[in-house]
């Protein structure tokens, strides 16, 4: 869906300097065709299982609308994400209400919209029911498993390693499910873990759909007739162009452990998994335009868009493709390092990359931005936040305008005294 034509960067049929010439840059670009080929590769992989798009990954309303109609279910962390994730049309039953640190609003919030919850600790568990009483409603769980499982991944991305803040240990977790019983109005139907993101084996999910299993067998005899076993999400992309896991060697790795562990319970649990960054990583570039080039300790290659944009290289050290979006015919010819406009030495967007020559005006492409990348934006530094492109075929649609200078104040207020 990106290729090169006449020596341009093309996102299907349209060419990145047309999007340039009328939206500005920096900017993100997503090809629609790419998003539903990935959808349909769940689909096809996964074809009697939940699927739930992780909202965190990217939160754009059009997108997540493409999402929806594709069957799938929503994991939201927050209120934000519950919020947008009713606008764009996901079935409130087959929404997973996820996070560690769940306020009162949150709770009543989830509660009202009827979602099912994820519960980290006893102490939600406590909220949740009173909530839940107050309200005369009745919530259905699962609980939130810290299987102790390494994903072979970045620390900082790791979600199930034994340090990990989320969910409960997995040897104290039964004894959850047996204080929910206890609780009217709290009908516990579920078992949830999620190991980590960026995974690019498949040994660490099935390793945890194993520990899922072992946990179930001992929470059945308790009563709980479970109505799924979720082991999230965190399937990897192809970042460096060294190859990554697809849904479908997916399934095939964690579906015969699946079935063959199902004839061990009494009930008939559904599988659940929450892709995010593999549904929609690889579906978008980040266009910036070149401000300068500076021949210093290195060629400084300084563009338009900074870690306020996209934060995964500053944040996780992660590694983009990048190329010269107006000269891809071209041979590459010198070593560059593309930096930002923010204020920190940190805001370094791809290291020591062999690119054609570079020129003020030219235009960068960043690859695979489509995950944590506007997500996780801000306005550090006051940047505004760039606009959204979304294109399908030859044609093209702004999904999120650019942030304008009011944005900036429109939430701030001066008092009286001050002026």
């Amino acid at each position: 869906m990106f290729e090169a034509r006449n020596g341009i960067l093309y996102v299907e049929d349209v060419a990145v300097t047309e999007i340039a010439k009328n939206v500005g840059t920096p900017v993100y670009i997503t090809s629609k065709s790419l998003l539903e080929r990935n959808l349909k590769a769940y689909r096809d992989a996964f074809k009697n299982s939940e699927l739930l798009y992780a909202v965190k990954a990217n939160n754009n309303l059009a997108l997540m609308k493409i999402i929806s109609r594709w069957d799938f279910g929503a994991d939201v962390f927050s209120d934000g994400e519950l919020y947008l994730s009713l606008i764009a049309g996901f079935d409130r039953r087959r929404i997973l209400f996820n996070g560690n640190s769940k306020s009162e609003k949150d709770i009543e919030m989830g509660i009202n919209a009827g979602v099912n919850f994820s519960v980290d600790s006893l102490d939600e568990l406590e909220s949740i029911y009173e909530i839940a009483k107050r309200d005369s409603k009745e919530v259905e769980i699962a609980f939130r498993v810290n299987p102790e499982i390494d994903p072979k991944t970045h620390p900082k991305i790791a979600t199930g390693l034994k340090e990990s803040k989320f969910g409960i240990p997995h040897d104290e977790v039964v004894k959850a499910y047996e204080i929910a019983l206890k609780k009217e109005r709290i009908k516990p139907i579920g078992i949830h873990c999620h190991i980590g993101s960026q995974i690019l084996e498949t040994s660490p999910f099935v390793e945890a759909l194993n520990r899922m299993f072992d946990i179930a067998k001992k929470v059945e005899k308790l009563g709980v007739e479970f109505e799924f076993i979720d082991i999230g999400g965190g399937l990897g992309i192809d970042y460096e162009g060294k190859g990554s896991l697809t849904p479908k060697q997916l399934s095939e790795a964690i579906l015969p452990v699946y079935e063959r562990r199902l004839s061990e319970l009494n009930s008939e649990p559904k599988l659940w998994l929450e892709p995010g960054r593999s549904i929609v990583g690889n579906t978008t570039i980040l266009l910036t335009k070149v401000n300068a080039v500076k021949r210093a300790f290195k060629n400084f290659v300084a563009v338009d868009a900074g870690f306020n944009l996209l934060i995964r290289p500053a944040m996780y050290n992660a590694f983009h493709r990048v190329a010269v979006a107006n000269k891809m015919e071209k041979e590459a010819e010198e070593v560059y390092t593309i930096v930002g406009p923010i204020c920190e030495s940190g805001d370094v967007l791809a290291k020591d990359r062999k690119l054609p020559k570079v020129e003020k005006g030219d235009l960068i492409a960043i690859f695979d931005a489509g995950a944590y990348g506007f997500a996780m934006s801000s306005q550090y530094n006051g940047r505004l936040r760039c606009a959204e492109v979304l294109v399908d075929g030859r044609r093209w649609w702004v999904v999120r305008e650019a942030e304008s200078y009011g944005d900036l104040v429109a939430k701030q207020r001066i008092p009286e005294w001050l002026f």
